[in-house]
Protein backbone atom coordinates (compact mmCIF):
# COMPACT_ATOMS: atom_id res chain seq x y z
CA UNK A 1 0.00 0.00 0.00
CA UNK A 2 2.73 2.43 0.90
CA UNK A 3 4.55 2.33 -2.42
CA UNK A 4 1.24 2.56 -3.99
CA UNK A 5 0.59 5.85 -2.49
CA UNK A 6 4.16 6.73 -2.78
CA UNK A 7 3.72 6.33 -6.70
CA UNK A 8 0.95 8.95 -6.63
CA UNK A 9 3.88 11.84 -6.03
CA UNK A 10 5.62 10.13 -9.03
CA UNK A 11 2.82 10.70 -11.11
CA UNK A 12 1.79 13.36 -10.03
CA UNK A 13 5.41 15.36 -10.66
CA UNK A 14 5.12 14.12 -14.06
CA UNK A 15 1.60 14.95 -14.84
CA UNK A 16 1.49 18.35 -12.62
CA UNK A 17 4.63 19.70 -12.44
CA UNK A 18 5.65 18.95 -16.07
CA UNK A 19 2.78 18.75 -17.82
CA UNK A 20 0.87 21.11 -16.06
CA UNK A 21 -2.58 18.73 -16.13
CA UNK A 22 -4.00 18.42 -13.02
CA UNK A 23 -4.98 15.33 -11.01
CA UNK A 24 -8.08 13.50 -11.72
CA UNK A 25 -10.60 12.82 -8.88
CA UNK A 26 -9.23 9.37 -8.23
CA UNK A 27 -5.67 10.79 -8.08
CA UNK A 28 -6.07 13.29 -5.78
CA UNK A 29 -8.44 10.51 -3.62
CA UNK A 30 -4.74 8.90 -3.05
CA UNK A 31 -3.32 12.01 -2.51
CA UNK A 32 -5.68 12.61 0.62
CA UNK A 33 -5.16 9.33 1.59
CA UNK A 34 -1.43 9.43 2.20
CA UNK A 35 0.32 8.69 5.17
CA UNK A 36 1.60 11.45 7.94
CA UNK A 37 5.18 10.98 7.12
CA UNK A 38 4.27 11.52 3.13
CA UNK A 39 2.87 14.82 3.57
CA UNK A 40 5.75 16.75 3.52
CA UNK A 41 6.87 15.80 0.16
CA UNK A 42 3.34 16.41 -0.94
CA UNK A 43 3.67 19.86 0.37
CA UNK A 44 6.99 20.65 -0.95
CA UNK A 45 5.32 19.54 -4.55
CA UNK A 46 2.48 21.52 -4.49
CA UNK A 47 4.76 24.46 -3.87
CA UNK A 48 6.82 23.66 -6.71
CA UNK A 49 3.77 23.12 -9.15
CA UNK A 50 2.35 26.69 -7.61
CA UNK A 51 5.82 28.32 -8.72
CA UNK A 52 5.99 27.25 -12.01
CA UNK A 53 2.51 27.61 -12.76
CA UNK A 54 1.54 30.80 -11.09
CA UNK A 55 4.95 32.72 -10.14
CA UNK A 56 5.71 33.08 -7.14
CA UNK A 57 3.86 36.34 -6.00
CA UNK A 58 1.26 36.09 -3.25
CA UNK A 59 -2.66 37.94 -3.81
CA UNK A 60 -3.46 39.89 -0.86
CA UNK A 61 -7.30 40.30 -0.36
CA UNK A 62 -9.14 42.14 2.38
CA UNK A 63 -13.48 41.80 2.97
CA UNK A 64 -15.90 43.92 4.13
CA UNK A 65 -19.66 43.31 4.93
CA UNK A 66 -21.91 45.59 3.65
CA UNK A 67 -25.46 43.31 4.74
CA UNK A 68 -24.60 40.90 7.50
CA UNK A 69 -27.11 38.64 9.61
CA UNK A 70 -30.91 37.90 8.77
CA UNK A 71 -30.30 35.34 5.65
CA UNK A 72 -32.84 33.31 5.04
CA UNK A 73 -30.35 30.30 3.84
CA UNK A 74 -30.31 27.27 6.05
CA UNK A 75 -26.70 26.74 5.13
CA UNK A 76 -25.05 24.58 8.13
CA UNK A 77 -22.21 26.39 8.51
CA UNK A 78 -23.08 29.85 8.66
CA UNK A 79 -23.90 32.21 11.60
CA UNK A 80 -25.13 34.65 9.54
CA UNK A 81 -28.42 32.26 8.92
CA UNK A 82 -31.77 33.90 10.32
CA UNK A 83 -33.28 30.01 10.81
CA UNK A 84 -30.53 29.55 13.09
CA UNK A 85 -30.60 30.66 16.69
CA UNK A 86 -27.34 32.29 16.30
CA UNK A 87 -25.60 35.39 17.88
CA UNK A 88 -24.92 37.47 14.37
CA UNK A 89 -27.91 40.28 14.08
CA UNK A 90 -29.01 41.69 10.70
CA UNK A 91 -27.09 45.12 10.21
CA UNK A 92 -26.17 47.16 6.60
CA UNK A 93 -22.77 49.10 6.17
CA UNK A 94 -23.38 52.69 4.96
CA UNK A 95 -21.14 53.83 1.77
CA UNK A 96 -18.46 55.84 3.55
CA UNK A 97 -17.61 53.23 6.05
CA UNK A 98 -17.19 50.78 3.32
CA UNK A 99 -15.10 53.00 1.71
CA UNK A 100 -12.79 53.98 4.84
CA UNK A 101 -12.71 49.77 4.50
CA UNK A 102 -11.26 49.89 1.41
CA UNK A 103 -9.26 52.36 1.67
CA UNK A 104 -7.38 50.43 5.02
CA UNK A 105 -7.57 47.44 2.87
CA UNK A 106 -5.33 49.15 0.22
CA UNK A 107 -2.97 50.48 2.65
CA UNK A 108 -1.74 46.38 3.90
CA UNK A 109 -1.05 46.11 0.05
CA UNK A 110 -3.92 44.15 -1.06
CA UNK A 111 -4.69 44.72 -4.55
CA UNK A 112 -8.24 42.88 -4.12
CA UNK A 113 -11.57 44.30 -2.05
CA UNK A 114 -14.63 42.10 -1.45
CA UNK A 115 -18.15 43.66 -0.76
CA UNK A 116 -19.85 40.32 0.74
CA UNK A 117 -23.63 40.76 1.53
CA UNK A 118 -25.82 37.63 3.56
CA UNK A 119 -28.82 37.26 1.22
CA UNK A 120 -29.94 34.44 -1.35
CA UNK A 121 -29.64 37.01 -3.54
CA UNK A 122 -29.43 40.77 -3.98
CA UNK A 123 -33.04 42.96 -4.35
CA UNK A 124 -33.14 46.06 -5.38
CA UNK A 125 -31.93 47.97 -2.42
CA UNK A 126 -28.82 45.97 -1.85
CA UNK A 127 -27.96 46.26 -5.84
CA UNK A 128 -28.03 50.16 -5.28
CA UNK A 129 -26.35 50.56 -2.57
CA UNK A 130 -23.60 47.99 -4.46
CA UNK A 131 -23.70 50.53 -7.05
CA UNK A 132 -23.09 53.90 -5.22
CA UNK A 133 -20.60 51.36 -3.28
CA UNK A 134 -18.39 50.72 -5.93
CA UNK A 135 -18.47 54.21 -7.84
CA UNK A 136 -17.46 55.51 -4.60
CA UNK A 137 -14.82 53.30 -3.78
CA UNK A 138 -13.09 53.58 -7.18
CA UNK A 139 -13.95 57.42 -7.40
CA UNK A 140 -11.03 57.42 -4.24
CA UNK A 141 -9.43 54.15 -3.70
CA UNK A 142 -6.91 52.31 -5.96
CA UNK A 143 -8.24 49.05 -5.73
CA UNK A 144 -10.03 46.16 -7.69
CA UNK A 145 -13.24 45.94 -6.33
CA UNK A 146 -14.97 42.21 -6.33
CA UNK A 147 -18.51 40.97 -4.97
CA UNK A 148 -20.02 38.45 -2.66
CA UNK A 149 -23.88 38.78 -2.78
CA UNK A 150 -25.66 35.12 -3.35
CA UNK A 151 -26.94 34.21 -6.31
CA UNK A 152 -27.67 36.16 -9.34
CA UNK A 153 -30.22 36.94 -12.22
CA UNK A 154 -28.74 37.23 -15.38
CA UNK A 155 -29.72 41.03 -15.34
CA UNK A 156 -28.01 41.40 -12.43
CA UNK A 157 -24.61 39.29 -13.82
CA UNK A 158 -24.51 41.94 -16.67
CA UNK A 159 -25.00 45.42 -14.14
CA UNK A 160 -22.30 44.18 -11.73
CA UNK A 161 -19.76 43.60 -15.06
CA UNK A 162 -21.20 46.82 -16.36
CA UNK A 163 -19.97 48.81 -13.08
CA UNK A 164 -16.49 47.70 -12.84
CA UNK A 165 -16.81 44.10 -10.39
CA UNK A 166 -14.44 42.70 -12.00
CA UNK A 167 -14.28 39.49 -9.62
CA UNK A 168 -17.72 37.39 -8.25
CA UNK A 169 -17.19 35.11 -5.35
CA UNK A 170 -19.59 32.17 -5.16
CA UNK A 171 -19.24 29.45 -3.60
CA UNK A 172 -19.90 25.47 -4.17
CA UNK A 173 -19.54 25.16 -0.49
CA UNK A 174 -18.78 21.19 -1.03
CA UNK A 175 -19.36 18.12 -3.52
CA UNK A 176 -22.81 17.60 -4.87
CA UNK A 177 -23.32 14.45 -3.18
CA UNK A 178 -22.88 16.38 0.24
CA UNK A 179 -24.81 19.12 -0.57
CA UNK A 180 -27.84 18.30 0.87
CA UNK A 181 -26.51 17.78 3.95
CA UNK A 182 -25.26 21.18 4.62
CA UNK A 183 -27.47 23.37 2.61
CA UNK A 184 -31.66 22.25 2.03
CA UNK A 185 -33.25 26.11 1.11
CA UNK A 186 -31.36 26.18 -2.43
CA UNK A 187 -29.81 23.69 -4.81
CA UNK A 188 -26.32 22.76 -6.03
CA UNK A 189 -27.45 23.27 -9.24
CA UNK A 190 -28.40 27.09 -8.61
CA UNK A 191 -25.16 27.83 -7.62
CA UNK A 192 -23.71 26.26 -10.49
CA UNK A 193 -25.90 28.58 -12.70
CA UNK A 194 -24.80 31.80 -10.84
CA UNK A 195 -20.78 30.91 -11.87
CA UNK A 196 -21.78 29.87 -15.03
CA UNK A 197 -23.20 33.01 -16.05
CA UNK A 198 -20.39 35.15 -14.15
CA UNK A 199 -17.64 33.75 -16.23
CA UNK A 200 -19.87 34.36 -19.61
CA UNK A 201 -20.13 37.94 -18.86
CA UNK A 202 -16.32 38.30 -18.35
CA UNK A 203 -16.03 38.56 -14.44
CA UNK A 204 -13.39 36.68 -12.80
CA UNK A 205 -14.77 33.50 -11.37
CA UNK A 206 -13.73 32.86 -7.72
CA UNK A 207 -15.68 29.84 -6.22
CA UNK A 208 -14.34 27.45 -3.35
CA UNK A 209 -15.92 26.61 -0.33
CA UNK A 210 -15.36 24.69 3.06
CA UNK A 211 -13.92 21.15 3.89
CA UNK A 212 -14.08 19.84 7.61
CA UNK A 213 -18.06 19.94 7.39
CA UNK A 214 -17.91 16.41 7.68
CA UNK A 215 -17.24 15.09 4.45
CA UNK A 216 -15.53 11.84 3.87
CA UNK A 217 -12.15 11.65 2.01
CA UNK A 218 -14.30 10.89 -1.27
CA UNK A 219 -16.40 13.54 -0.74
CA UNK A 220 -13.55 15.79 -0.49
CA UNK A 221 -11.91 14.51 -3.72
CA UNK A 222 -14.86 15.05 -5.65
CA UNK A 223 -15.54 18.43 -4.07
CA UNK A 224 -12.26 19.62 -5.66
CA UNK A 225 -12.85 17.86 -9.49
CA UNK A 226 -16.28 19.66 -9.46
CA UNK A 227 -14.60 23.07 -8.30
CA UNK A 228 -11.59 22.17 -11.48
CA UNK A 229 -14.98 21.54 -13.64
CA UNK A 230 -15.71 24.87 -13.51
CA UNK A 231 -11.98 26.79 -14.02
CA UNK A 232 -12.43 29.31 -11.56
CA UNK A 233 -9.99 32.13 -11.40
CA UNK A 234 -9.60 31.41 -7.59
CA UNK A 235 -10.44 29.12 -5.13
CA UNK A 236 -10.82 30.26 -1.73
CA UNK A 237 -10.40 27.33 0.52
CA UNK A 238 -11.93 27.96 4.35
CA UNK A 239 -11.84 25.31 7.11
CA UNK A 240 -15.06 24.59 9.32
CA UNK A 241 -14.75 26.73 12.14
CA UNK A 242 -18.00 25.50 14.16
CA UNK A 243 -19.97 28.60 15.17
CA UNK A 244 -22.47 28.33 18.24
CA UNK A 245 -25.94 27.86 17.38
CA UNK A 246 -25.57 26.79 13.70
CA UNK A 247 -26.06 22.84 13.06
CA UNK A 248 -22.64 21.88 12.72
CA UNK A 249 -21.91 24.34 16.10
CA UNK A 250 -20.54 21.06 17.62
CA UNK A 251 -18.24 19.59 15.18
CA UNK A 252 -14.61 19.24 16.33
CA UNK A 253 -12.28 20.96 13.52
CA UNK A 254 -10.46 19.36 11.15
CA UNK A 255 -6.90 18.27 11.91
CA UNK A 256 -4.32 20.36 10.56
CA UNK A 257 -2.60 17.65 8.79
CA UNK A 258 -5.99 16.77 7.18
CA UNK A 259 -5.96 20.26 6.33
CA UNK A 260 -2.46 20.22 5.16
CA UNK A 261 -3.48 17.63 3.19
CA UNK A 262 -6.67 18.94 1.01
CA UNK A 263 -4.78 22.86 0.57
CA UNK A 264 -1.80 20.74 -1.01
CA UNK A 265 -4.30 18.16 -3.14
CA UNK A 266 -6.22 20.73 -4.35
CA UNK A 267 -2.96 22.49 -5.50
CA UNK A 268 -2.19 19.72 -8.13
CA UNK A 269 -6.00 19.46 -9.05
CA UNK A 270 -6.23 23.01 -10.08
CA UNK A 271 -2.11 24.16 -10.96
CA UNK A 272 -3.13 27.61 -12.79
CA UNK A 273 -5.82 28.82 -10.33
CA UNK A 274 -5.43 31.51 -7.50
CA UNK A 275 -6.07 29.46 -4.22
CA UNK A 276 -6.63 31.25 -1.18
CA UNK A 277 -6.60 30.39 2.05
CA UNK A 278 -9.44 31.72 3.66
CA UNK A 279 -11.70 31.39 7.14
CA UNK A 280 -11.01 28.89 9.61
CA UNK A 281 -7.07 28.87 9.42
CA UNK A 282 -6.45 30.22 12.56
CA UNK A 283 -8.07 27.37 14.88
CA UNK A 284 -7.17 24.58 12.53
CA UNK A 285 -3.62 25.74 11.33
CA UNK A 286 -2.37 27.98 13.60
CA UNK A 287 1.34 27.98 13.86
CA UNK A 288 1.40 26.15 10.87
CA UNK A 289 -0.30 28.45 8.51
CA UNK A 290 3.21 29.11 7.24
CA UNK A 291 3.82 25.42 5.97
CA UNK A 292 0.57 25.72 4.26
CA UNK A 293 1.22 28.95 2.36
CA UNK A 294 4.45 26.88 1.57
CA UNK A 295 2.02 24.22 0.66
CA UNK A 296 0.99 25.67 -2.71
CA UNK A 297 -1.28 28.66 -1.47
CA UNK A 298 -0.80 31.77 -3.46
CA UNK A 299 -3.35 34.37 -1.96
CA UNK A 300 -4.29 34.99 1.51
CA UNK A 301 -7.26 37.28 3.18
CA UNK A 302 -5.68 39.74 5.40
CA UNK A 303 -7.69 40.75 9.01
CA UNK A 304 -10.98 40.00 10.07
CA UNK A 305 -13.66 37.50 8.06
CA UNK A 306 -17.04 38.47 8.20
CA UNK A 307 -18.19 37.03 11.74
CA UNK A 308 -14.92 35.81 13.12
CA UNK A 309 -11.90 37.28 13.62
CA UNK A 310 -8.90 36.48 11.60
CA UNK A 311 -5.04 37.16 12.50
CA UNK A 312 -3.85 40.96 12.55
CA UNK A 313 -2.70 42.16 8.42
CA UNK A 314 0.29 42.71 10.06
CA UNK A 315 1.25 39.21 11.10
CA UNK A 316 0.36 37.63 7.62
CA UNK A 317 2.03 40.55 5.82
CA UNK A 318 5.39 39.66 7.52
CA UNK A 319 5.04 35.82 7.70
CA UNK A 320 4.97 36.67 3.08
CA UNK A 321 8.19 39.02 3.45
CA UNK A 322 9.94 36.03 5.93
CA UNK A 323 8.81 33.61 3.45
CA UNK A 324 10.82 35.87 0.33
CA UNK A 325 6.79 35.74 -1.34
CA UNK A 326 6.31 39.39 -3.42
CA UNK A 327 2.86 40.45 -3.14
CA UNK A 328 1.05 41.07 -6.14
CA UNK A 329 0.74 45.17 -7.01
CA UNK A 330 -2.81 46.14 -8.17
CA UNK A 331 -3.43 45.31 -12.07
CA UNK A 332 -6.42 47.36 -13.25
CA UNK A 333 -8.23 45.82 -15.73
CA UNK A 334 -8.68 47.70 -19.03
Amino acid sequence: MTDILADILGLAREQVLEQGIGLSQEQALECLQLPDDRVDALLDLAHEVRVKWCGDEVEVEGIVSLKTGGCPEDCHFCSQSGVFDSPVRSAWLDIPSLVRAARETAATGASEFCIVAAVRGPDERLMKQVRDGVAAIQAEVEINVACSLGMLTQAQVDELAEIGVHRYNHNLETARSYFPSVVTTHSFDERINTCEMVRAAGMELCCGGIVGMGETLEQRAEFGAQLAALAPDEVPLNFLNPRPGTPFGEQEPMSATDALRAVATFRLMMPRTILRFAGGREITLGDLAERGVRGGVNAVIVGNYLTTLGRPAGEDLAMLLDLKMPIKALAKNL
